[in-house]
């Protein structure tokens, strides 16, 4: 069963020294022909595929609020027209660069559906952000959370980021301090990953990237996850951390290893058992639903064995891991007798810990996360 869309808008005002994701620059785009475009792939897809009731909608970037006001209106009303009925308590977000949501904008969105915000704050050290690429400052930040909550906005998200270039740990502890004050619903924390094709990533192969080193990035992940317990932030996956209640939705379809749409260039879906990925660059994304009428570059149909290894995988990140019996009705095998060794290493290791009921990552399994989760991926 379908419950979640994500839906991606690549442009952007200004692009980041660490991002690879599918974004351009939004000068002279042919944004409207997009929002065409991206309407005639959703219909198509939902004809398709066809859900009954999405229970979340997520609109990330790029950055979703590079789009002007006429150009928001009408994807939302594209929103509105093609992906109803929304489930009771519906999720719907909109990433956000604190830059560019004047307060019109804001009421915009939130009388067009939108009633979860995601800003990509990643810091608030005014110099840090510079170093990274960012043009919005910590006051930017504080005015557009402020400006949300008048308009009334009550579910809020910060993205922060650490390990980043010359950050230390007092820092992070800054950054944290002032994130506290904010009385929001919703963290999450991201090591930052030098990813190919970006700023980052060629000065550091020109070795003038001075990045904090393992050691220190290990710290600044056991300061995030004390500081977040602290203040009553509740981590529910490795990277994410919440009030009562606020867990996001949409995240959680991937970590269920859940079928969701992915609307636009360079999306990714999973539909019916085949993870779907979408064509990046527009003229490819136009041409690709021009010809055939889905902007698909690669459909792979999902062996038994690929979706196991990511049950795994995927549910490891969650806090609560993966459930024994969950598992066992999803494929009629049991989590012991598939993954014996694997479990049985990563135990002895100290990485897992079992209980009657599931397996979840330890404390220490949740610092080296990647290197157990690749251990469940069989050659």
């Amino acid at each position: 069963m379908i419950q979640a869309a994500y839906i991606h808008i690549p442009f952007c005002q200004h692009i980041c020294h660490y991002c690879d994701f599918n974004k351009v620059f939004i000068e002279r785009q042919p944004v409207e022909q997009y929002l065409d475009y991206l309407e005639k792939e959703i219909v198509n897809t939902v004809r398709q595929a066809p859900f009954q009731s999405l229970k979340t909608i997520f609109v990330g970037g790029g950055t979703p609020t590079a789009l002007n006001m006429e150009q928001t209106e009408k994807l939302l009303l594209i929103i509105q027209k093609h992906l109803r009925p929304l489930s009771k308590n519906y999720e719907l977000t909109f990433e956000a660069n604190p830059g560019d949501l004047p307060k019109e904008k804001l009421k915009l969105l939130l009388d067009g559906g939108v009633n979860r915000l995601s800003f990509g704050v990643q810091s608030f050290n005014d110099e840090l952000l510079k170093r990274i690429g960012r043009t919005h400052t910590k006051q930017d930040v504080l005015q557009a959370i402020r400006e949300a909550k008048e308009v009334g906005f009550s579910n809020v998200n910060v993205d922060l980021i650490y390990s980043l270039p010359g950050q230390t740990l007092a820092d992070l502890q800054e950054t944290l301090d002032v994130a506290f004050t904010l009385d929001i619903q919703h963290f999450s924390a991201y090591s930052l990953i030098i990813e190919p094709k970006t700023v980052f990533y060629n000065l550091m192969q020109r070795g003038k990237l001075p990045l904090p080193g393992e050691e220190n990035e290990a710290a600044m992940y056991e300061l995030v996850m004390a500081a977040m317990e602290c203040h009553g932030y509740k981590q529910y996956e490795i990277s994410n951390f919440s009030r009562p209640g606020y867990e996001s939705e949409h995240n959680l379809t991937y970590w269920n290893n859940d079928f969701y749409y992915g609307f636009g260039a360079g999306a990714h879906s999973y539909l019916n058992g085949k993870r779907i990925q979408n064509a990046g660059p527009l003229k490819k994304y136009f041409s690709a639903i021009d010809e055939s009428g889905f902007p698909y570059l690669d459909v792979h149909e999902v062996t038994k064995q690929e979706k196991m290894e990511e049950e795994m995988f995927l549910g490891l990140r969650k806090e609560e891991g993966v459930n024994k019996s969950a598992f066992q009705h999803k494929f009629h095998a049991g989590m012991n007798e598939v993954f014996q060794k694997q479990l049985n290493e990563n135990i002895r290791l100290g990485l897992l810990e079992e209980t009657e009921s599931s397996v979840r990552l330890t404390r220490a399994g949740k610092l080296l996360g990647n290197e157990v989760f690749q251990s469940f991926l069989i050659e």
